[in-house]
């Protein structure tokens, strides 16, 4: 796996940096903007195996959460690895997107970007409505340093295509919130023009083409883990709509219930079947699969 991407040596930069999961940091130095930052990576008790090749079941004694318990995030990890933030966007609300959003916002004083169901979250865990900025797809905002356009969207086909979610989070919720309190809530996408650059993000394994025409981001932040197979031509469609951007970033493939550094090399052999259909589809786009917390830096334009 590429270390950093570095196209040049020029001091005017970006760095995108992956959290794991859909979380990933991008900043120019100066504005830091946080996607689903998931730190925590909880133990579910769901996932635990007796098969001694399982990388969940090779020496991580961390507490197991099962749907009832209350959440705790790991403020160690989280505090290792953001040191600040101005802006958080959430795709979604499900607890591996949105579960260590209050902490950080809390900690650093960034403003959150999401759906009802995000900021009701936010508003339960005692974030300043002036930090909260709620949307559901169809806005398009200038920050000064960024622009963002919030995109209706689709969650991946959970369960055999039988995924649906209509429950969103209710506004009167109470923290601490139980495993099983974090629901879908609605999905959107982001497309954040920054330095020049157009990147689209997407927080799971599907979206919605009609929403996408007309847009030409030069880096796509791409769901990759297996569900995608389940979209029709998924990297095809995807590539073709946004007119073959110039990089493709795989997102959301990663074991997020195993801690950093665990081995997960079932997932990266899933990667090279996602490299490959991004390729048949966009033989001209580089796909970079990222390390955790190694920039991939990118010139400003």
């Amino acid at each position: 796996m590429n270390k950093s991407y570095r196209p040049d040596t020029d001091s005017s930069q970006i760095k995108i940096i992956y959290l794991g999961t859909a979380g990933w940091e991008i900043t120019n130095g100066t504005t830091v903007i946080l996607i689903d930052p998931y730190l925590s990576r909880l133990r579910r008790k769901d996932s635990d195996s007796s098969d001694p090749a399982d990388p969940s079941a090779a020496g991580d004694n961390r507490k197991a959460y099962g749907p009832n318990d209350f959440v705790e995030p790991d403020t160690a990890v989280i505090n290792n690895h953001i040191k600040k933030a101005d802006y958080i966007l959430v795709h979604h609300s499900h607890r591996d997107h949105v579960m260590d959003v209050p902490y950080i916002a809390l900690k650093t004083g960034a403003t959150v970007i999401g759906t009802e169901s995000t900021a009701n979250i936010m508003l339960a865990y005692g974030i300043p409505e002036e930090h909260i900025i709620t949307v559901k797809g169809g806005e398009d905002y200038d920050f000064g340093a960024f622009s963002l356009k919030i995109i209706p969207s689709l969650h991946s086909p959970l369960d055999q295509k039988r995924y649906y979610d209509s429950r969103v989070i209710p506004k009167d919720i109470k923290a601490p919130l139980r495993v099983s309190d974090f629901v879908e809530g609605g999905s959107i996408a982001f497309l954040i023009r920054f330095e020049g650059h157009q990147i689209l993000t997407f927080g799971s394994m599907n979206f919605i083409e009609r929403e996408l025409v007309g847009l030409r981001p030069d880096i796509a932040i791409v769901g990759a883990a297996p569900s995608r197979t389940e979209i029709y031509d998924y990297a095809g469609r995807l590539m073709r709509v946004l007119n073959y951007p110039a990089i493709v970033l795989p997102t959301h493939w990663d074991n997020f219930s195993i801690p950093y550094g665990a081995p997960e090399y079932d997932r990266l052999k899933q990667l090279d079947s996602f490299q490959k259909e991004i390729k048949t589809a966009s033989p001209k786009t580089k796909v970079i699969i990222p390390k955790y917390f190694e920039p991939i830096v990118l010139k400003s334009k």
